[in-house]
């Protein structure tokens, strides 16, 4: 069975807000499956989310990371399944913003519970997986540009190799890439019609998820989803949590 190139535990949206931003990315990550665009978009919407289609709809908790000497997938398969079942479902009220230039549905600033229980999430999906994680290479470093980053984050960097974790973690689940002038308005007023229907309704969180890269450059695909409550669903990436054979 085969070895993913790298591992992720990511929060996939749930219900209708599964659908629509699968739709609005142009891939179902469960299935691997392209999807058409959302009726009505200009051409460029495609361009808009190049970017996020490659790690398939989700809001990051442990970030992407190569296994460290040693560890299996089986053993991220046991720490998922740790972290989640001592999780709660909970509900979080979304809208759509700007982060460092692109947009994603983030959670509102009204919604303190929610903000704190995804905090919370986070920072149990990053401490839980972490001892799995094989140190990054400098190659992986330049590529977060430290220099631009706050002193904070790049201690962040340096010890959980990402610079977006614990005091620094911003929940989000990106829609586009980084966008500007024109492109960013016309993104804005696609997503705010075609995501209409969702105005006002909360996303249940009642799982947390490993996706997997099977290969260097291919995109994230859905592996296994972990139940708040004991139970899992596999999607079309599972067979790499098995692992290779044994020789």
């Amino acid at each position: 069975m085969p070895l993913a190139y790298r591992y992720a535990l990511y929060l996939a949206p749930t219900g209708p807000w599964r659908d629509y931003g699968s739709r609005w990315l142009g891939r179902c990550a469960d299935t691997g499956v392209a999807l058409p665009p959302p009726p009505g978009m200009p051409e460029p919407c495609r361009a808009w989310t190049e970017a996020p289609r490659h790690y398939g709809l989700h809001a990051t908790l442990k970030p992407p990371f190569r296994l460290r000497a040693g560890a299996t997938p089986q053993a991220v398969d046991a720490a998922a399944q740790a972290v989640a079942r001592a999780i709660f479902p909970f509900e979080v009220e979304l809208e759509c913003e700007m982060l460092r230039g692109f947009l994603a549905w983030r959670i509102a600033e009204s919604d303190t519970q929610g903000r704190a229980r995804i905090q919370a999430l986070a920072n149990a999906a990053v401490r839980g997986l972490d001892d799995l994680r094989a140190p990054p290479t400098p190659e992986e470093i330049a590529r977060r540009q430290p220099q631009s980053l706050s002193p904070e984050q790049q201690a962040m960097l340096a010890h959980w190799g990402y610079p977006y974790v614990f005091d620094t973690y911003t929940f989000h689940i990106t829609l586009t890439g980084k966008l500007m002038g024109d492109a960013l308005e016309q993104a804005q007023r696609g997503i705010a019609a075609f995501a209409d229907p969702l105005r006002g309704q909360t996303m249940a969180v009642p799982a947390i998820s490993i996706f997997v890269q099977p290969q260097p450059g291919a995109d994230f695909i859905a592996a296994r989803h972990y139940g708040f409550d004991g139970t899992h669903t596999d999607a079309i990436g599972a067979d790499y949590l098995q692992g290779p054979p044994a020789p």
